[in-house]
């Protein structure tokens, strides 16, 4: 595994005679209850995508680490981009690339809010490489992969937390957090009732809703070892999937 921004560009382009994939780690900058980092959602993303880096031999741009995240600013530390805003992002990141040879891109996401801009950049990316005339438009590839929605994943999470797992701040991704983070494991105070199911709208019925920020989920389940079995899980599973991507027509 090599990372973009720790590489020559002599070195990106013999990496170009050898693949044209990329993957790109997307999460988010934002709330995750009073226990859960802030930085979650991206500090999942970039271990994994790094595992996944090292099993396939692919190399690894940086982290996209804020993302669509506008439903969560009414807690504290929250950054968020408009889907607007971070549509032109990626498609900007995008037509960068292209434009150096790379053509297969492979998201590796670590927030739900960002799912429905990232396949919207998509679409707008493959117009504007043809529109850009852009050598090799026509053979870009773009792929979404969310790793807490992996298979085994998910299925080690019902086994562990069944339905405590919940939707935001889950025990999952704490615990990945906890794993590759254990010197910033936190203690937060759990409030004895949290909601879920409701359907997401602004910020402050967010925050009314939701009122610690947790969705259905109890938190104080996460362990570093869990964390360490959810990281082994997901790059198994995204390698296989990368190893596909590439392969496929």
């Amino acid at each position: 595994m090599a990372l973009l921004h720790l590489s020559t560009w002599p070195e990106v382009a013999d990496y170009l005679t050898e693949s044209r994939g990329l993957i790109v780690p997307i999460g988010s900058t934002e709330q995750h209850g009073p226990s859960g980092l802030i930085g979650t959602d991206a500090i999942c993303a970039e271990v994994i995508a790094k595992g996944v880096g090292d099993a396939t031999g692919a190399l690894v741009a940086p982290t996209i680490n804020v993302g669509m995240a506008l439903h969560h600013t009414a807690f504290p530390g929250t950054i968020s981009l408009r889907p607007s805003t971070l549509l032109l992002v990626l498609r900007d990141y995008l037509v960068s690339l292209a434009r150096s040879g790379f053509q297969r891109f492979f998201f590796i996401n670590g927030h739900g809010g960002n799912i429905a801009t990232v396949k919207a950049a998509f679409a707008e990316t493959y117009a504007a490489l043809t529109e850009l005339q852009i050598p090799g438009a026509d053979q870009v590839r773009c792929e979404l992969a969310n790793w807490f929605m992996c298979p085994s994943v998910t299925q080690l999470a019902r086994e562990l937390y069944g339905d405590r797992e919940g939707s935001h701040a889950t025990p999952s991704e704490v615990a990945v957090t906890q794993f590759v983070y254990p010197e910033a494991i936190k203690q937060g105070v759990l409030s004895a009732e949290v909601n879920r199911d409701h359907a997401i709208y602004g910020a402050v019925d967010f925050r009314r809703r939701y009122p610690d920020g947790r969705m259905g989920s109890d938190p104080s389940l996460a362990t570093p070892e869990h964390g360490q079995q959810f990281y082994q899980r997901a790059v198994n599973d995204l390698s296989q999937r990368y190893r596909q991507f590439l392969g496929a027509e």
